[in-house]
C-alpha cells in the first residue's frame, strides 16, 4: 500500500515481457475480482456508498459503476482484437460516464450483476486463449498506441485491486 489514496497499491507497472505465471496469475485476478468486489461493499449502507473513497474522488457507488463500464469495455477490446486485425478501438470518457444520473444514483446490485457474469465470460475466453492470442493487439486512437492484450490484462488485473483497495482503504478509515 502507498500514502497516496488516488492509487493505495502504486501505479500499473507494464513488465517488458510476462511469463506463464504472470500471465496466470494477472488471470486469477479477473476471475476472482467479482468476488472480491462483492466483499469489498457488503454490507455498506446508501451512505456509504455515497461517500467518496478520497477528496474530489468519486464515491463507491460510482466506482462500482465505473467497474462495471470499464471492464465491459476491455472485454469488448478483446473481442475485438481476437477477431480483427490491429482494430482501431473507440475511446470514451470515463470521467462523464461516472457522472451520468445512473452512475451516481442507481443501486450497486445492477453493476455487480453484470460484473458476475462479465468476469465469467471473460476468464472463460482467457483460459483458451494461446500465447499467440495474448500478443494480438488493438490500437487505441487516443495515445496512438498499440496494446497487446496480455499488456491489457496486466492492466485491468491491476485494475481490479486498484478499486478495489480504494474500497476497502475506505473503510479502515472509516471503521466500517
Amino acid at each position: 500500500m502507498t500514502t497516496d489514496p488516488r492509487y493505495p497499491i502504486g501505479r500499473f507497472i507494464k513488465p517488458d515481457a510476462p511469463d506463464e505465471a504472470t500471465i496466470t496469475a494477472w488471470r486469477r485476478d479477473i476471475e476472482e475480482f467479482s468476488g472480491m468486489l462483492h466483499a469489498s461493499v457488503r454490507g455498506l449502507d446508501e451512505a456509504q456508498l455515497d461517500t467518496p473513497y478520497r477528496d474530489g474522488g468519486w464515491t463507491v457507488r460510482q466506482l462500482v459503476h465505473h467497474l462495471a463500464d470499464s471492464h465491459l469495455n476491455a472485454y469488448c477490446r478483446f473481442k475485438l482484437a481476437l477477431t480483427e486485425d490491429n482494430p482501431t478501438i473507440k475511446p470514451y470518457i470515463e470521467a462523464l460516464w461516472a457522472e451520468l444520473p445512473e452512475a451516481r444514483t442507481l443501486e450497486v446490485a445492477p453493476s455487480l450483476a453484470m460484473i458476475d457474469g462479465l468476469h465469467e465470460r471473460w476468464s472463460a475466453m482467457m483460459i483458451a486463449m494461446t500465447p499467440a492470442q495474448f500478443a494480438r493487439t488493438f490500437h487505441h486512437p487516443e495515445s496512438q498506441q498499440d496494446f497487446s492484450l496480455w499488456r491489457t490484462l496486466g492492466l485491468y488485473a491491476w485494475h481490479c485491486r486498484h478499486h478495489v483497495a480504494h474500497i476497502t482503504v475506505l473503510r479502515a478509515s472509516r471503521g466500517w
